[in-house]
């Protein structure tokens, strides 16, 4: 794993200000660093490195092919390295290699199959830059599932990319304008969906794509796809498959997608929250491993919030190596400070304070953890998989002047907390809030997006945002094609997945200096996935069935049937508490007035009403409050203009 950054065109790039923009990198690659430049064309390539296959110095970069014709600089790791070593010298070539890095083994493909070839062989998690001294372009590219981040654009006239935001706004030229249509998309999801970034005229590369350069750096392609999510999903599921076949399927598949990603020549070990998705990795490893599994996993001293006696049981069943920490609600609320420069864009997900604990925690054994993180998306794990669709199929059977009235009681009711005041639902009031927005749905997928939503109408919300319709997300396959669960997982895949879960595990991780890898996200297992038929996933009102009689095999169903809890912290709670002077001084009125970016009153007014408890569940004041602390960090560091 590894930070990549580089600069085009425009000033001139000295050896001082592509430094000055890798040095932002460093916690992604502290071991070593190297800085590539043409002064003629005014090119400069930058990469921090985090030593995980082939320690030498033969796997350091910018790495340069032995024509002189690319240069590469590659962040991630390609699993299938060792078989594509193999494939290129059956293929002839007069391949002399200098050591066995991964990154090698790339440049020698992409040199000797070209992008395209190259792309649909690659089996890993990926985002590099190859100069092609030749052509005179430059290529950006991006894993299929967007696992690794890839930021580029123009600033002052000079193309620009990197691993992070914050090594582009450490370039000279920068000059940060923020979009207010993508800040009013991140107040809708707590996130800002690719291919926007929060900065005006800086891209995130999509998934499964990459993007040709050119002219100096004035140039920027329309991106290609190589790899099409939704085409998979609409080729259907075959339904002629047996239970039983399927099961085997599975387990043979994740084994193989496990196996891969145990190769490392630095300490591995998993996180364990004892959930199915960890759980399954980590019996994949521990049979596939001569010694106990390093395992690691948080709890919390609130009890609704901690799940570390599960994973501890699991643990002792699979004997592994398990660590644990309990945190202190003092520890947690440690982390907020430090989050706008961890997630250098806002991000409002508040499992990111977890994420970041259990990636410190297992950093200090390993530098490479496996993740238990897909399992939702390919199995249909989430709640809102298993009732959404129940729940439209009534909804929208009933005229909407019926579901306006309905709609206006449910509101009275959590106004007055007659449905929450004893119930032990998890944040049920917050749910029931956005039951009632949903039923004012148009069709079924904006019956979906109305569920997830924090802000239903963000641009009421953001000052000067006018085109939220071109960031509304979700899958743009046809509804004819797929069921609504089906259009549902796969607009998580496209948008939830990269830009909310993979984006909070790879900035959580790559802050300690940690490599997570993911195998439920190995494309082959994400395929299999789409040809699994709906009562394979989703049985008796239940999602991720398949996944479950799979792991049953190594694991005891006692020690894993529960409700699904999450990864989750009592934000509402420490906000109400120990946070609200923090969270007072970032929503003053006059402030919101004076940076002028959100509409004081619908501000103070859900703040209000989540201090007096008439407003159920934290996500529309978290969401404010990230950007808040977002906009704070960066003025203080004139990145924002």
């Amino acid at each position: 794993m590894c930070g990549i950054c580089g600069a085009w065109g425009g000033s001139t790039h000295n050896k001082a200000s592509i430094a000055r923009m890798a040095g932002r990198l460093q916690s992604r690659g502290p071991d070593a660093n190297g800085h590539w430049n043409d002064s003629e064309l005014n090119l400069a390539l930058a990469h921090q490195r985090l030593a995980v296959l082939d320690l030498s110095p033969a796997g350091h970069q910018p790495m340069q092919s032995p024509c002189g014709r690319f240069v590469l600089v590659f962040n991630g790791e390609i699993y299938n390295h060792r078989t594509l070593r193999a494939e290129l010298e059956a293929e002839g070539g007069g391949f002399e290699w200098r050591g066995h890095s991964d990154t090698e083994t790339l440049l020698a493909g992409l040199r000797h199959w070209g992008i395209d070839e190259a792309l649909q062989r690659l089996n890993g998690m990926f985002a590099f830059a190859l100069w092609d001294r030749q052509e005179r372009c430059l290529i950006l590219a991006r894993d299929r599932m967007g696992e690794k981040p890839l930021y580029y654009g123009h600033a002052g006239g000079t193309f620009l990319f990197g691993s992070e935001l914050k090594a582009l706004t450490a370039h000279p030229s920068w000059q940060g304008q923020i979009d207010r249509n993508a800040l009013a998309a991140f107040m809708r999801d707590g996130n800002v969906p690719a291919p926007r970034s929060i900065y005006q005229g800086i891209h995130k590369l999509l998934p499964a794509h990459y993007v040709v350069v050119s002219e100096g750096g004035q140039r920027i392609g329309k991106p290609t796809c190589y790899w099409d999510l939704g085409g998979i999903a609409a080729k259907g599921s075959d339904s002629f498959l047996d239970a039983n076949t399927l099961i085997d399927q599975l387990d043979h598949r994740l084994h193989e997608a496990v196996g891969l990603r145990m190769e490392a020549d630095v300490p591995l070990g998993a996180f364990l929250s004892g959930g199915y998705d960890s759980s399954a990795i980590v019996a994949h490893m521990q049979v596939q491993s001569s010694r106990p599994v390093k395992t690691f996993s948080i709890g919390f001293t609130e009890a609704d919030f901690n799940e570390a006696e599960h994973a501890a049981a699991v643990a002792k069943h699979l004997g592994t190596d398990h660590t644990e920490l309990t945190v202190t609600p003092e520890a947690a609320m440690g982390v907020i400070p430090n989050l706008p420069t961890i997630y250098d864009e806002p991000f409002a997900d508040s499992s990111q304070i977890p994420t970041y604990l259990v990636s410190q925690l297992a950093r200090s054994q390993v530098t490479v953890s496996l993740s238990g993180d897909g399992g939702d998306e390919l199995f249909a794990g989430y709640n809102r998989h298993v009732m959404a669709p129940k729940l439209w199929r009534q909804i929208h059977r009933l005229p909407r002047p019926m579901r306006q009235a309905a709609a206006a009681s449910l509101a009275l009711a959590l106004r007055a907390n007659f449905l929450t005041s004893s119930a032990r639902i998890p944040q049920l009031g917050e749910k029931l809030e956005k039951l009632r927005d949903a039923l004012l749905a148009n069709d079924g997928m904006d019956f979906y997006r109305r569920l997830r939503a924090a802000w239903p109408n963000p641009d009421a919300l953001v000052r000067g945002a006018d085109d939220l319709g071109s960031m509304a997300g979700g899958s743009s396959t046809s509804s004819d094609a797929l069921s609504l669960r089906e259009q549902m997982i796969l607009a998580d895949m496209q948008n939830y997945l990269p830009d909310d879960i993979l984006t909070k595990v790879d900035r959580a991780s790559m802050a300690v200096s940690l490599e997570a890898r993911v195998p439920m996200l190995d494309h082959h297992l994400v395929e299999f996935a789409w040809r699994v038929p709906d009562q394979f996933k989703v049985r008796d009102g239940q999602g991720k069935w398949l996944l479950r009689q799979m792991l049953y095999r190594y694991v005891p169903k006692e020690l894993l049937d529960r409700p699904k809890a999450g990864f989750a912290v009592p934000v509402g709670e420490w906000l109400r508490g120990p946070l609200r002077d923090w969270a007072e001084s970032l929503l003053s009125e006059d402030r919101l007035r004076r940076e002028g970016f959100l509409n004081p009153t619908l501000v103070r007014r859900c703040w209000n009403a989540h201090l007096t408890g008439r407003r159920h569940g934290h996500a529309q004041i978290w969401n404010v409050l990230m950007f808040q602390a977002w906009l704070e960090e960066n003025r203080q560091g004139q990145r924002i203009q």
